[in-house]
């Protein structure tokens, strides 16, 4: 963080969610998006490379009391996207544009940890593995994702 930098409108947001400060000035202005807040995701690590991030099952549960299926998609589109907009850099811009998910193991209450690893990282496209485990480290699910690099417009 420079001398100069001030804080934009989401400062807080972005605190709450665990962005390193040194991330804060590329966040800024946009903050972590109305879904990360509302689902709880709070992050741990963050590199192009290796993204960890938790979300808590409580208030993310389907019918069944299960943690939904969509609140697993959602930790690792949000990891896999974060990673791939660091891998991007500035002025150009990660957008998804394929992610699957297998189920493994239920969970019904506690905190999820994803872990986000890059598979490829290129010029154009990332593919990250996202490995979402329970408390015990039990695996819950795995899931992929590809997204698209590309400048954004002047």
């Amino acid at each position: 963080m420079t001398d100069n930098f001030t804080p934009g409108p989401y400062a807080a947001e972005l605190a709450a969610a665990g962005i390193p400060e040194h991330m804060h000035d590329w966040l800024g202005q946009y903050g972590v998006g109305a879904l990360v807040v509302k689902m709880g995701i709070h992050f741990l690590e963050m590199s192009p490379e290796r993204t960890v991030g938790t979300m808590p099952v409580e208030g993310n549960t389907q019918v069944a009391g299960i943690l939904h299926g969509g609140a697993h998609v959602v930790l690792a589109e949000t990891l896999g996207s974060f990673a791939a907009g660091m891998h991007a850099g500035p002025k150009r811009q990660a957008l998804g544009i394929d992610v699957s998910a297998t189920h493994h193991r239920a969970v019904t209450a506690g905190t999820v940890t994803g872990t986000c690893t890059a598979i490829h990282l290129g010029r154009t496209l990332t593919t990250h593995e996202i490995v979402m485990t329970d408390e015990r480290g039990r695996r819950l699910s795995t899931a992929r994702i590809t997204n698209l690099i590309r400048d954004i417009a002047p």
